[in-house]
């Protein structure tokens, strides 16, 4: 998927479910799922802002979104659980395991050694969940 044309009919909604399926497979879904019972508004947000709305904008293709997503959430140094669905999610639209090591590693020199690490310890255990035959990648 690069982005998609805005279907006409098609709600924020559904665009984003859509999109939330492409890109993060089945790790979007537990994300959204876990948010059921506390707070489903919030996974309806997340469906429709990030995912119908700015994932769908022309300009970057998904592998550029996902490289700006794991950068960021690697600079953010306590974002783990995120950049671990992220990591999955750039894998899942065509980025190497080197590619996103490479821009995690590249997060160090913009936010520090100790965000870099983190982030290489969310991909060591991303990929090697993938190794064990859990998941595809």
């Amino acid at each position: 998927m690069t982005q998609h044309p805005q279907n006409a009919g098609e709600s924020r909604l559904q665009r984003g479910q859509r999109a939330l399926a492409e890109i993060d497979g089945e790790a979007g879904a537990k994300v959204i799922a876990a948010l059921a019972d506390i707070a489903p508004d919030f996974a309806t947000y997340i469906i429709e802002f990030p995912f119908g709305d700015i994932y769908n904008r022309p300009g970057l293709d998904l592998r550029a979104r996902e490289i700006a997503t794991i950068a960021a959430l690697t600079a953010l140094g306590n974002a783990a659980p995120q950049l671990k669905v992220h990591i999955e999610a750039g894998l899942h639209v065509g980025l190497t395991r080197e590619e996103i090591t490479e821009v995690i590693m590249q997060m160090a020199v913009y936010a520090g050694f100790p965000a870099a690490l983190n982030g290489l310890f969310a991909a060591k255990e991303v990929y090697s969940h993938l190794t064990d035959g859990n998941t595809a990648g």
